[in-house]
């Protein structure tokens, strides 16, 4: 792939080529980014301390907030080095760091003809985007603010170069419940029913630590998890596996039933019923057959143990 090979990369803006090339380089499937974005939504709520998780929780301040958090995590992931003028440079040239919530990038005059490195996400969709334009005349509204700030035209939202649209994030589970099931799992006082609850609730789903500690809302809240007494215990007798990404074996169990895979750092909840060899979907533990219950099956028996299943992956 050549530098002009990208979409939407202006032939004659080599500056910007090499700045998506760049980009491309340093995370070509946006792994990287994304585990960025996620981290920034998560430490702008502080769950652990405040049990908020959406951004309409935050404080009008903390969502402006937002874009430089992004900008400092951003620039710490890739290593980017600070700019004379602007946030950083990437492949030696000066890019301005913009965030919005909704895509409405503010720009101020000293962003003007400048690179601009366009950031926007969605928790509640679990999307993000990122790309690269540059602030031109032709690409800039004419109208500014007070603050001489103005946004990005028709033709410059055209114009962007877009390194990775509406990508995949790791899920905000807690944002996508129905406001009955948060109530419910927050019902309680007590931090080691309202992560058994959450277990209950959101079954099948990829739980990662944020959220459990935004649940627990304790120093140690993965101790509310594990098998000494925690919600693989208390939720074994009615059926429930708590299965860890971080764990290969478990991983290999959630692959056989069939359900979610949890990546690393994440808990997946399934409740069991026993089964055959011959039943599709089937996985043999602790010496005997189980498979994936449905929804309107009654459980009769607990589940089996996890004990020999976690050794890390």
């Amino acid at each position: 792939m050549t530098l002009f090979d990208y979409p939407g990369a202006p032939e004659n803006d080599h500056a910007l080529t090499a700045v998506v090339a760049e980009m491309k380089r340093l995370d070509p499937d946006g792994t990287r980014a994304a585990k960025v974005f996620r981290r920034t939504f998560d430490q702008l709520y502080d769950g652990q301390r405040t049990g908020r998780f959406k951004v309409d929780q935050l404080f009008k301040t903390e969502k402006t907030h937002f874009g430089t958090l992004i900008e400092i995590n951003l620039q710490r992931e890739f290593e980017f080095v600070d700019g004379d003028v602007l946030d950083f440079r990437i492949a030696g040239h000066e890019v301005d760091c913009k965030y919005s919530h909704t895509g409405a990038w503010m720009l101020p005059p000293e962003s003007f003809e400048q690179l601009i490195l366009v950031a926007q996400a969605d928790d509640l969709q679990s999307q993000w985007s990122l790309g690269v334009v540059r602030a031109t005349l032709a690409n800039r509204r004419l109208s500014e603010n007070r603050d001489k700030k103005t946004g990005l035209n028709s033709v410059g939202r055209s114009n962007v170069t877009w390194l990775h649209r509406n990508a995949p994030m790791q899920p905000n589970v807690l944002a996508q419940l129905s406001p009955a099931d948060v109530k419910r799992i927050f019902a309680s006082s007590s931090g080691q029913q309202r992560i058994n609850e959450l277990f209950r609730v959101a079954i099948n789903r990829r739980l990662s630590r944020s959220i459990i500690a935004t649940v627990a809302q304790q120093d140690d809240f993965m101790k509310r998890v594990r098998a000494n007494g925690g919600a693989r215990e208390k939720l074994q007798p009615e059926g429930y596996l708590v299965l860890g990404g971080d764990y290969a074996a478990q991983v290999a169990v959630a692959r056989a039933l069939n359900i979610t895979i949890p990546e690393p750092g994440e808990l997946v909840s399934v409740r069991v019923v026993p089964a055959t060899r011959d039943d599709r979907n089937s996985v043999m533990l602790d010496g005997a057959w189980w498979r994936a219950a449905l929804p309107s099956e009654l459980i009769e028996v607990p589940a089996p143990t996890l004990t020999m299943l976690s050794n890390k992956a």
